[in-house]
Order: C-alpha cells, then structure tokens, then sequence
C-alpha cells in the first residue's frame, strides 16, 4: 500500500510496521522495542514530539481514535509533513484488542497550504494597507466585504447596513452620500447596477465624524465563463484636498482674469481718453472761433466756412480713432476645423461641472444626434459657451432651489442653434446687454456679452437674448454650417 502501516496492542506497544514504514523512517519494529527507549520517537521532529506522544497516550488511555499531523524524520535525515490516524478493534465486549494505524505524506499538500496563508495574508495586509477603500457587492447589492480603510472611514462593519426594511444599500445612501448628492447617485448606481454596466462618479462621502468629503468613486462586475455577473467590486480614494485645491485654483484664476480685464479696461480707458482728447480738443477750440466769428458785428461767415470745415476734419479724425479702437475687439480670423459642436459642449461641460455643483446648479443637455460638423475656432466658441453658461450661474445665485442651467443644442436647416436658458430674475432690457460696458451685474464690466456677439459674428452667425418662460432668459446663437471667410 502506498502508505506507511502500523499497529500496536491495546497498550500501545508496537507490533507491527509494513515495510514501507521501515523504508520510510529507517527503523524496524526491533528498533522501537529497544528496552531504554531510545529510538521510540526518533522518527517525529523534535519540535512535534510532546504534542505527539500526548495525544498518542490520550487516544491509548481514553481508546479515542489518533489523529495528528507532524514532521516525520525520514531515513535520509530529511524531515516531511504527514498525518497519522489511527483507530482501535474491538471485541464483541467492547474491550480493545489491537490499534490500526496509517500515515500518510501530506508534506506538499501543508507546504502549499503554507505558501497560499502566506499569500492570502500578504494580499489581506496589501488589502488593507493601500490607501484607498475597497468593497465588494453581491448580485443582489448586498455588501459582504469592506477593507480597513473603508471601515476606519466609516467608523463602522459590514452588518451595521443591516436593516429589516431596507437593503444594505439603501441604508448606505441614506446614511453615507451627501443629501445633495442621493438622487443623482441612486439613479446612475441603479442603470449601472441593472444594466451591468460600469459605475463611475465623484460625490461627497460621510465620515464617522460627520464631515462629508469629496470621493472618487468606480465599480465593475466580475463576470463568469457564462456572462453572468458573480459579484461587484468598488473602489474609492479620497480627493477632498484635491477638489478644494482645484476650486481655490479656478477661484484664483477667475480674480486674476478679472484683474487682468479690469487692468486691461483701464489701459483701454486711459488709451481712447488719450487719442480722443486730441481731436475733441481741437473741435471744442474751432467751435469756440467759429462762434465769434458768427457773432462778430458784421458776421465773418468766409472765416466761419473755414474754421467749420476744420471743426468737419477733426470730427472725422475722432471717428477714426474709434474706428481703430473698435477694432481691437474684433477676433482675427484663424483656420477653423470642422468638428462636432457636441464636443466642445462636453469639454465645456467637463470644466463647469465642479463649479455647477459648488453652486448647486443642475447641468440639463440635450445636443440632437447626428449634427453636421462644424467650421469654427474651438478656443472661441468655448470661451462664449463658458461666458454665457456663467452669467446664468450668476442669474441664479439669488434663486433658493430648482436651479437648472439648459443647454439644447438643434439644427435650423442651414444653422445649428444653440439655447442656453436660466431660471433667474430675466432680463429686462435683451438688446441693451450686448452693448459694450453696459451691465446689470454688480462688478460687472460689460465687455463679455460683446465680445461674444463679436465671436459670433465673426463666425457667421447671430447671438441674440430671449425671456424664458415662466421665468429666466435663454441666450441662443446661431453658426452655419458652411463658414466663408474674408
């Protein structure tokens, strides 16, 4: 058999070994009936002896079956993991007349085992030691796993989801996702989750202390041979420090480019009072002389004619000097690509979200399928996307709730129009508010809605402003799709 085999009377004195056990430990029967004793045991490890002879005089004494799993020493002065069991025969009385014994090899089967402990534990302390939270989801949405990091997050278990008339995931959302982040969350988490799609989204995230923070968060399904999804897992890092960094970024930006603009105007102001002043000067001068020479008594009318005539070339000279500031506004011509409109909204839509959401305004897009490509500067029109997408952020900042920011995006037979509507107070006057330094904001300079219609026009198209009905305003432009330039 290949195994060793031994037995032993109801004494436990050895009476027999196979010769597989003398071939395999390198000793004879003769040699555990030594009288001293000596080599009774040689063949266990040092280390394993005393648990062994205990439990082996357990079993004599109590007539329990053995069981153990020690290192044997084998003839060659190796030492291998087995496991002996052994059990006893008795007679019609009961009384116990010889024990049975096998041992058997199991050295590779312990060594494996040691090295996948060693293994799971090095892959459980990686687990948990990482430094981003870690779950796993049933088909069901049922939680049954969460590492260290998480649950330190959440300064509770698994099991304190559990509730009677709720599942752990309506508990979770309830108690751990920001109130103005639920909604949002629960309907994509569950078209995600039903479709078994993959879920991604960033929301803010409750800690044991009651502080939310901004997470990170992604999920996939694992999938068997079959397609059929056999469990989720979830992963999330904390980037709270990150957004709030990003935001006094973008807020620095913003008072920078507003210092610049406001450094810019006053350059532009102190500019035009220069090369205006000049000619205004000299018509206020030439007004004055003509005036004398009217009221003289008789009137010098030749002199008049002339001094009038000067009075023509000064105006003419501040119409120029307009005329050369005014084009300052203009936008130079650069090559234009034709490209998706869709895909500056999304760009712009990318970089607004985190201010929408600071400011709790709700992104609602619809760009109609199947758009013909556009010809247009994608720098520019993003810049009035962002500019008009922001004065409705501005227009709603009084409103308590329901602030919704639309963006729809349509073809008019040759044009695609775009409509970005509010729902703020309106506005009152919609032809006035594109004039230059005109405007109804508080630190307002009133250069942004001109040089819009500028980008605009420079385009090919139209910008204009409409109420929204029942309230707000809609700011709609127009681009062809054919754009010839100068």
């Amino acid at each position: 058999m290949p195994a060793v085999i031994w037995c032993t009377t109801p004494e436990g004195i050895p009476c027999y070994l196979n010769k597989r056990a003398t071939d395999v430990i390198g000793l004879t029967l003769k040699d555990l009936l030594a009288p001293d004793g000596s080599r009774s045991l040689t063949f266990v490890h040092p280390d394993d002896r005393e648990t062994f002879d205990q439990a082996l005089a357990r079993s004599f004494k109590t007539g329990t079956s053995f069981e153990a799993r020690y290192r044997q020493r084998r003839a060659d002065a190796t030492h291998r993991w087995v496991e002996s069991r052994a059990e006893p025969l008795r007679d019609d009385s009961g009384n116990i007349v010889q024990w049975y014994g096998v041992t058997v090899d199991v050295h590779d089967m312990v060594t494996t085992q040691g090295a996948l402990l060693d293994r799971e534990r090095e892959l459980s302390q990686l687990v948990n030691m990482v430094p981003i939270f870690l779950w796993r989801l049933m088909p069901d949405a049922t939680c049954t796993f969460f590492n260290k990091r998480l649950l330190d997050f959440f300064g509770r278990d698994v099991a304190d989801f559990d509730k009677p008339d709720k599942s752990q995931l309506e508990v979770a959302i309830d108690e751990v996702v920001h109130p103005d982040d639920k909604v949002s969350f629960g309907v994509e988490f569950n078209r995600c989750f039903t479709a078994g799609e993959r879920f991604a989204m960033r929301y803010r995230a409750r800690r044991y202390d009651g502080v939310y923070r901004w997470v990170d968060a992604r999920i996939e399904p694992m999938r068997g041979e079959d397609g059929r999804i056999l469990q989720w897992y979830g992963l999330a890092y904390d980037i709270d420090d990150q957004v709030h960094a990003e935001e006094a970024l973008r807020r620095a930006a913003d008072k920078l480019a507003r210092a610049t603009q406001a450094a810019s105007l006053a350059e532009l102001s102190a500019s035009i009072a220069h090369e205006v002043n000049q000619p205004l000067a000299a018509i206020v001068a030439n007004s004055h002389a003509c005036h004398r020479w009217l009221s003289a008594n008789p009137p010098n009318v030749e002199r008049a004619k002339i001094t009038a005539g000067r009075i023509i070339r000064d105006a003419n000279s501040a119409g120029d000097v307009v005329s050369h500031i005014r084009a300052l506004f203009r936008q130079s011509v650069e090559p234009r690509s034709r490209t998706p409109l869709s895909g500056a909204i999304a760009e712009v839509r990318s970089l607004m979200a985190e201010e929408a959401a600071r400011r709790r305004v709700r992104m609602d897009i619809d760009v109609e399928s199947n758009l013909p490509l556009v010809a247009f500067d994608r720098v520019q029109i993003q810049q009035v996307l962002i500019n008009l997408i922001r004065n409705g952020f501005d227009a709603m900042d009084s409103t308590p709730d329901d602030r919704v920011l639309g963006i729809r995006v349509r073809r008019h037979g040759h044009l695609i129009q775009t409509e970005i509507s509010d729902r703020g107070a309106g506005v009152e006057f919609p032809d006035k508010i594109f004039e230059p330094f005109y405007t109804t904001k508080e630190n307002g300079m009133g250069m942004g809605l001109a040089i819009c219609r500028s980008i605009i026009e420079s385009h090919g198209g139209r910008l204009w402003a409409e109420k929204n009905e029942p309230h707000g305003a809609r700011f709609i432009f127009t681009l062809p799709q054919e754009v010839k330039t100068a």
